[in-house]
């Protein structure tokens, strides 16, 4: 009798084919992720082994990422990769690899990672905003629609100056009212700046009393807290979690509520504009939509507007007033750089009048006490992320078109082999021998390249102005029962200080 052939493989009884097909389909992933990787391997930076569909989630600590990366350079060079869920990404550290990349290869990685939550936003087409937009012809549209609207609104000019100048002086009628007990200056610093925007944006500002300005920032403060949270994370990276029914109706809803309030805004202006006048940054793009209402590629759109207004306000206001904070903050703790800003403060301007920019080029150390702040304060140690806009060498490392780029600025503020005192506060930093004022290549706060922040000029006058008046008139302390303020940050994305109150003393 013939022998019967056994096949080649024997499903064991105990397997199930359902139990077959998901070992199956666990395989493929596992080539597939594979695949994907080994594609990376040519002449790609060096970065910590990495584990399959997690990546180095597990080695990354996301509490303090300017620390975890600041630890993995000093393994992997300034130059390494990371995967998170099978993402590639590549951290930039240092003083020269960031300034090079950034100044001289700008163009290669001016592009922006896809985030899938943000269509969700109504981040689409040509409506992607301005800061967080694909590099393209819609944000060179905008790019130069902001920067033109922001000048001619006055920034960088006297009409802003004056502006500054008038929330200088409800600011410190504010502190003066508290009558030197202690208090918490987060929120009316908050306030304050906001205000500035608000006259550019909305052509108005708000009492600081008023609900509208104080329902604002508290959407604001969720929208960052939501923003720098687990969610955006979660979806982003498993964009078919955003499909379960009712989701993105209850998640991100301070971002939802902003751009709403903004809208009820817009509405304002439509209803009473006159087309001849813009009275602010809302007026004019309404006029550039008009303008280009029979263009079907335009990028002039309403929703275009919501976002870039809310982009705008957001990143005007939050940067700013936690830099002021950290300059209050630093006051309390060096009470001797205090007494020095209050002494070039008395010889150039005196106490009775207001300061302005033109006093900024007689003040060097005010100058130098400012910038040491935005240095160690380090407000944004990791800027926005970006992407490779086409295949980009650096340092003899091959980083392939898409490839999200992540500039850690925090590694060039505090470069060990730049600055005499990386993390200490040291206003000589930027002092020469003479005391005279040095602005260093390596004060990057703002970022550099064609993502440069937008509001640079703006966030200049505003710490300046807003810095120095409360310094001419006050004497801040530490209050007597209390302990020496932190210093060490408090990451959330951005670096901001611990809570702290102080007492504001009139001089």
């Amino acid at each position: 009798m013939a022998l019967q052939s056994e096949p080649w493989f024997v499903l064991p009884v105990s397997l199930s084919k359902a139990s077959l097909l998901g070992i199956i389909f666990t395989v493929c992933l596992l080539l597939l992720d594979f695949m994907k990787r080994r594609k990376t391997w040519r002449r790609f930076p060096p970065g910590p082994p990495s584990v399959p569909f997690l990546g180095n989630m597990l080695q990354v600590d996301f509490k303090n990422l300017p620390r975890a990366f600041k630890q993995l350079s000093k393994q992997y060079g300034d130059v390494f990769s990371l995967q998170i869920f099978g993402q590639n990404l590549v951290v930039l550290n240092g003083f020269e690899v960031l300034t090079g990349t950034l100044l001289n290869k700008s163009e290669d990685v001016a592009d922006r990672p896809v985030f899938p939550v943000l269509k969700h936003r109504g981040y689409t087409g040509n409506s992607q905003g301005v800061a967080l937009a694909n590099y393209g012809q819609s944000w060179k549209e905008q790019r130069r629609f902001c920067q033109s609207t922001l000048r001619n609104l006055g920034m960088g000019k006297k009409s802003i100056e004056e502006r500054v100048i008038l929330e200088a002086g409800h600011l410190c009628a504010t502190f003066q009212d508290e009558q030197g007990r202690p208090f918490d200056p987060h929120i009316v610093l908050n306030k304050a700046v906001g205000n500035v925007i608000c006259s550019i944006m909305f052509g108005d500002r708000f009492e600081y009393d008023d609900d509208q300005l104080q329902r604002l920032l508290h959407m604001l403060d969720a929208a960052n807290k939501e923003g720098s949270g687990f969610v955006p994370l979660l979806l982003n990276t498993f964009p078919c979690v955003m499909n379960i029914p009712g989701l993105m109706q209850k998640v991100l809803q301070a971002e939802k509520n902003i751009l709403a309030f903004v809208k009820e805004i817009v509405s304002e202006h439509k209803k009473d504009r006159d087309p001849e006048k813009r009275r602010d940054f809302i007026d004019a793009f309404l006029q550039e939509m008009d303008n280009s209402k029979d263009d079907g590629n335009t990028s002039f759109t309403e929703i275009n507007l919501l976002l870039i207004t809310y982009e705008l306000f957001g990143a005007g206001t939050e940067t700013t007033s936690t830099t002021l904070r950290w300059a209050l903050l630093f006051m309390l703790c060096y009470p001797g750089v205090q007494r020095k800003v209050q002494e070039e403060i008395d010889r150039v301007i005196g106490r009775a009048r207001s300061p302005t920019m033109n006093d900024q080029l007689q003040m060097a150390y005010t100058s130098a006490v400012i910038h040491e702040t935005q240095r160690l304060g380090d407000v944004l140690p990791l800027a926005l992320p970006h992407m490779t806009f086409r295949e980009i060498e650096i340092q003899g490392f091959i980083i392939p078109k898409g490839t999200t780029v992540i500039t850690n600025l925090s590694s060039v503020l505090k470069d060990e082999t730049v600055w005499e005192k990386p993390h200490q506060f040291y206003p000589e930093h930027f002092l020469d021998e003479d005391g005279k004022f040095v602005k260093r290549e390596a004060f990057i706060p703002f970022s550099a390249g064609r993502r440069v922040c937008l509001g640079e000029q703006l966030a200049r006058m505003e710490l300046f102005l807003l810095f120095t008046s409360l310094v001419q008139r006050f004497t801040f302390e530490i209050p007597n029962d209390q302990p020496r303020p932190r210093e060490d940050p408090v990451f959330m994305f951005s670096h901001s200080p611990h809570r702290f109150e102080m007492c504001a003393k009139e001089r």
